[in-house]
């Protein structure tokens, strides 16, 4: 093997490594199992996967946030408990019908490797599962269960952005943390003119009640 063959072959791997290992705990998350059997079955599941369907080399954005990264994974926990048990409670009682929809969340930020990960934290917290996914127009169609109305859908829907928002946060990169700072920014500006003009419109009021009240 040539020394130029042994590069590109080394780069290949650095190159491939995290999405290998990203690979390995979705397998192992699949099953619900963190055992050194899980473990070797997603190295070679990983292996085979790369190797015999090959697709173009995933561009990663070259930014990870720790900080970020650690708050994702701590309220990924928490919704995976929190959505398990909201499951068991609509499913053991008889006295109601969980509802269920299919709901489109149009995404805001996502490239192919964002809206993969929105898509599979979405699948793994029980009671919502992506059912499709629409590349061009970045959007997730889900099955989720517990909507019984308009405001139900909405909220659901709400929930798989902030987790759109929590994901670029920590892996995103500069161009949609730039984006995502940005619409903050205009969300805090509107907020603060809507509770400057509700102050403005309460004083109006106290000073017009004296005049109707002569």
């Amino acid at each position: 093997m040539s020394p130029e063959t042994k590069r590109g072959l080394w780069r290949d791997i650095r190159t491939q490594l995290p999405f290998l290992l990203w690979l390995i705990v979705l397998w192992m998350l699949l099953w619900g199992q963190f055992t050194v059997l899980s473990l070797l079955t997603g190295i070679a599941v990983a292996v085979f996967v790369t190797r015999v369907f090959r697709l173009p080399t995933v561009e990663l954005s070259g930014r990870i946030n720790l900080w970020w990264t650690a708050v994702l994974l701590v309220r990924f926990l928490a919704a995976v408990v929190h959505g398990s048990l909201t499951v068991a409670l609509q499913v053991l009682n008889p006295r109601r019908q969980p509802g269920t929809a299919i709901i489109a969340v149009p995404l805001r930020y996502a490239d192919d490797l964002v809206m993969t990960h929105v898509a599979v934290t979405a699948s793994l917290i029980p009671g919502s599962l992506v059912v499709e996914a629409d590349r061009d127009n970045r959007t997730l169609y889900l099955h989720v269960i517990g909507v019984r109305s308009r405001a139900d859908a909405d909220r659901q829907r709400a929930g798989v952005l902030r987790w759109e928002r929590r994901i670029v946060r920590a892996l995103g990169s500069p161009a949609q943390m730039q984006a995502l700072r940005a619409d903050e920014e205009r969300a805090g500006e509107r907020g603060a003119s809507a509770h400057t003009a509700g102050l403005d419109r309460g004083d109006g009021r106290r000073a017009r009640r004296p005049e109707g009240g002569a």
